[in-house]
């Protein structure tokens, strides 16, 4: 039952795409849970969830369990512990405290049996939610986009995740590192994907996800690529990356 956190501490990465798209190929094989620990609530909107009447804000509040906050989605295999404008003020009242730090991973230990995978969309920053989701995460999935400034940040990123792993997180993880908006048409993102994997090796996923108009367009009708456009570029290069998940999770 391994929870998965998508992070990056840099926006516009492709991160609640991935975690949205990643939680559906999921879905397809597999019972899932979908955490949306941003104030964006892009990925609640993205699996068709608005206005929840409990949210993951009433979780790390203590006002409600994890159990009583779990709103179902139209897909199949797929709940959802959705987001809300409330988790702004939360990013801002918690404090670094080892305490505050953990409130998500227990607020969620009375779920965990229920899925086979909890997947956390983090925020884009380093700050208390996204702390909240690497000390919740066992695995963690890093969206790179192929573009010229790629591993601006990364370094940052790592030198967070050893702070975690040396403090509230010794099991911390890295499953893999996700190229995103992939366009094989440019030599930009044939360079850049060069790069990341002479860099990282192994660490670097096989699965590639490409930049299309359909995985563009699939949020604004609240749904994952793989039911609006399912065989889509896309949807196949999700698929593709939930079998990989799948291999290297078995792999330990």
């Amino acid at each position: 039952m391994p929870t998965i956190g998508v992070i990056n501490q840099k926006g516009g990465v492709g991160k609640t795409t991935t975690a949205v798209n990643l939680s559906a190929a999921l879905a397809e094989l597999r019972k899932i849970l979908l955490v949306d620990l941003d104030p964006q609530a892009n990925a609640s909107s993205g699996v068709g969830v608005a206005d929840p009447e409990r949210t993951v804000y009433d979780v790390i509040s203590g006002r409600a369990s994890a159990r009583q906050a779990v709103s179902r989605t139209a897909i199949p295999n797929l709940d959802l512990l959705a987001a809300s404008a409330d988790l702004a003020g939360a990013a801002v009242e918690l404090d670094a405290s080892r305490e505050n730090m953990l409130l998500l991973r227990r607020g969620l230990m009375g779920v965990r049996p229920n899925y086979d995978f909890i997947v956390i969309d983090a925020p884009p920053s380093v700050g208390a939610l996204t702390l909240n989701a690497l000390a919740a995460a066992d695995l963690l999935i890093v969206p790179l986009q192929t573009e010229y400034y790629a591993l601006e940040g990364i370094a940052s990123m790592m030198e967070t995740i050893e702070r975690v792993r040396g403090s509230i997180n010794a099991d911390l993880r890295i499953l893999g590192i996700l190229l995103t908006m992939y366009d094989g048409r440019t030599r930009l993102s044939q360079e850049v994907e060069e790069n990341v994997r002479r860099h990282f090796g192994e660490q670097v996923f096989r699965a590639v996800i490409p930049r299309t108009v359909r995985l563009a367009e699939a949020p604004s009708y609240g749904e994952s690529v793989l039911s609006y456009a399912p065989s889509s570029q896309g949807a196949q290069a999700y698929r593709a990356l939930a079998e990989e998940v799948l291999e290297r999770v078995s792999q330990g």
